[in-house]
């Protein structure tokens, strides 16, 4: 059984209302479907954390609705809301709207870092974003801010947020767009209670490490990017996720959920499955 769960949106991407991302998707109805979800799924959540590009133009419209649904949602889970920016967030919007900051006292220039810590897991949120630009980078203050808190573990380890991976990736247009100096970070991270390191950005789905600790890149709330796509192009599908992330004994799990509307191959109750399963162990002895 899990003893912690914590489950990652990431680009979520919503315009001001009505307007389609890319012309073609429409993400307040993904974030619709998911977080109904989550509700008709029944189950305690410890954290919901969205983990960047939670607006697609920085609007704060689409940051109210946003906070507005995933807030009554998690009243109804019983989970903590960790909100982390994206390149595609603004500092001013995203702080005022989603963090509750004074209006008019946000200072851009600075970053949106926060901790939080739930069921003894204690979540660290970076901002890897710069103003104006869309590849990722930590300045040298923020890693000493992030050195000074590590040097003291959590109770049942760290779960570090950031919204650009440290890791490359076999993608030009993806790599091209990456943590830059991510060895900075790891040299950090070595030796910390860190045991999951959470990003989105990419579009995808995808693991790594750094420093020894995994890397979950959890599919995006929006669409999809090609990982594979004929030589020369880059393209994009319909087609949305979103994570489960379990603490199991010493285990940090990562799941990605598909959302995608899909047909049924099966729907049997819990037990029936149990039992079954019961009974083959059985007669295999």
């Amino acid at each position: 059984m899990s003893e912690f769960t914590l489950v990652q949106l990431t680009d979520t991407h919503l315009r001001p209302t009505g307007e389609l991302v890319h012309g073609v998707v429409d993400t307040d109805a993904n974030l619709t479907q998911v977080l109904t979800h989550l509700r008709e799924a029944g189950q305690h959540v410890d954290a919901l954390v969205l983990s960047g590009d939670l607006s697609d133009n920085g609007s704060p419209e689409a940051y109210r609705r946003l906070r507005a649904a995933v807030e009554a949602v998690a009243a109804e889970i019983g989970a903590e809301i960790v909100y982390v920016m994206g390149n595609h967030d603004e500092r001013a919007a995203f702080g005022e709207e989603l963090l509750g900051l004074e209006p008019g006292s946000v200072d851009t220039a600075l970053p949106h870092d926060r901790v939080v810590e739930v069921a003894g897991v204690r979540i660290i949120a970076l901002d890897s974003t710069t103003p104006l630009r869309h590849e990722g980078r930590l300045e040298v203050d923020q890693l000493a801010w992030l050195s000074a808190r590590l040097r003291t573990p959590a109770p049942r380890g760290t779960v570090l947020v950031l919204h650009h991976p440290p890791v490359p990736s076999p993608i030009a247009t993806v790599d091209f767009l990456k943590l830059t100096d991510a060895d900075r970070l790891a040299a950090v991270l070595t030796g910390s209670d860190v045991r999951m390191i959470l990003c989105g950005h990419n579009h995808l789905t995808a693991a790594a490490a750094v420093a020894g600790i995994p890397v979950w890149i959890g599919p995006a709330l929006s669409y999809r990017i090609d990982p594979l796509a004929p030589a020369g192009r880059h393209r994009g599908f319909t087609g949305f996720g979103y994570s489960r992330i379990d603490l199991v004994g010493s285990t940090m799990l990562a799941t990605a959920i598909e959302a995608t509307p899909a047909t049924p191959v099966y729907d049997r109750p819990e037990s029936e499955v149990l039992d079954q399963l019961a009974a083959i162990a059985a007669r295999t002895r």
